[in-house]
């Protein structure tokens, strides 16, 4: 750490067992490297102030925006935005100045997706303050996958809702307002987000690359940010398992469409219940929805999902389920804006809650 502190300082390393760290992440000695989307520390304190050091690296030919937000005693129509540097240089960041001496909860949390990592290192609060004991991470445990919209991206361009983008370079995105999110805070739940914008179910579909079936076990799965490394599924049991995939699978042939019945179908239908059929192995407890959003999509793709859904239930797995929004595939032709993220959360809250007791299996 280059920062020389104060003597009106102290500094508490992102190690320091009184901070929640959630989300998957790459833990190394002196540093938390923040991958995908949502992950975050949350903490209690007293200090007039505190700040955070951190490191944050954009992936190579990455130009997007990204940024941290942070919650102050969770009001979160306060939250505050950091953009943060590309280059991997050392960062000093005010998180919360002029505050009165009494308690307080921070949670600082990565609000892009995964063109980005970055690092934290700790954070920087008074000599005379301290940080407090007794955050803990919710017992319930939800884990998504999927793309943009479960990422929250472009959830705040709300003068644009269901409408198309504006141009946009990522100051629109916000992991925070994204469905996933939300509904995890309404359920009183700890998300893990796995999401990446753009990106399809099988290798070569999609705007984004790798795939999904070669990023779901994985915490570093981008070549351009270093070494890959797998996920340590011990980590983190979810007692729910949402898959939000097969929106950006159209893409550069809308073969589902074209032709629902045909080889390229069955191919991906039958990897899509492999890779259910592996999380499955994983998590064996674990109650799984399967779906896709509003965004805009032809109908076969979630009839294709649908049928997956019909195959997995007749080999047992009764804890799997397919679920449809009511503006499913027509809500928008843009991203999901904050507003339609909400409705969403609702629904999926709903759907969630008659599935049965999803939080003591």
């Amino acid at each position: 750490m280059q920062y020389a502190l104060l003597p009106s300082e102290k500094f508490i390393p992102v190690s320091d067992d009184r901070l929640i760290v959630s989300g998957r992440i790459i833990a190394a000695p002196g540093v938390r490297r923040m991958i995908f989307p949502y992950s975050s520390v949350t903490f209690r304190f007293f200090s007039p102030f505190v700040k955070v050091i951190v490191r944050n690296f954009l992936s190579s030919g990455e130009t997007r925006e990204s940024s941290l937000g942070a919650v102050l005693d969770r009001d979160e129509k306060g939250q505050r935005k950091f953009i943060l540097s590309p280059d991997g240089r050392e960062e000093v960041i005010s998180l919360a100045e002029g505050l009165d001496g009494g308690e307080h909860l921070i949670t600082l949390f990565k609000r892009t997706d995964c063109v980005n990592e970055t690092e934290i290192l700790g954070f920087v609060i008074a000599e005379s303050g301290a940080v407090l004991p007794g955050v803990k991470a919710p017992r319930r445990k939800i884990l998504f996958y999927g793309d943009s919209v479960t990422a929250g991206e472009v959830s705040e361009a709300v003068h644009y809702m269901a409408q198309p983008d504006p141009p946009h370079h990522g100051e629109y995105n916000n992991s925070w307002y994204s469905y996933a999110a939300i509904l995890s805070r309404a359920m009183n739940a700890e998300a893990h987000i796995c999401a990446q914008g753009g990106i399809a179910l099988l290798p070569g579909m999609g705007y984004y690359q790798p795939s999904l079936s070669e990023v779901w076990d994985k915490n570093r799965f981008d070549p351009r940010q270093g070494e890959l490394s797998d996920y340590d599924f011990t980590a983190y049991t979810p007692h729910l398992i949402v898959a939000a995939i097969g929106q950006n699978d159209d893409y550069p042939e809308n073969y589902m469409k074209l032709d629902p019945r045909g080889v390229q179908a069955r191919i991906w239908k039958e990897a899509y219940a492999d890779w259910i059929r592996s999380i499955r192995s994983r998590y064996p407890n674990a109650w799984i929805v399967l779906a896709t959003t509003i965004l805009n999509h032809s109908p076969q793709w979630d009839r294709a999902i649908g049928s997956v859904t019909a195959t997995l239930q007749s080999e047992g797995d009764k804890r799997v389920f397919h679920m449809l929004y009511g503006k499913n595939g027509r809500g928008t032709p843009g991203h999901v804006r904050i507003h339609e993220a909400e409705e969403m959360a609702i629904e999926l809250r709903t759907f969630i809650n008659s599935m049965g007791d999803v939080w003591n299996s």
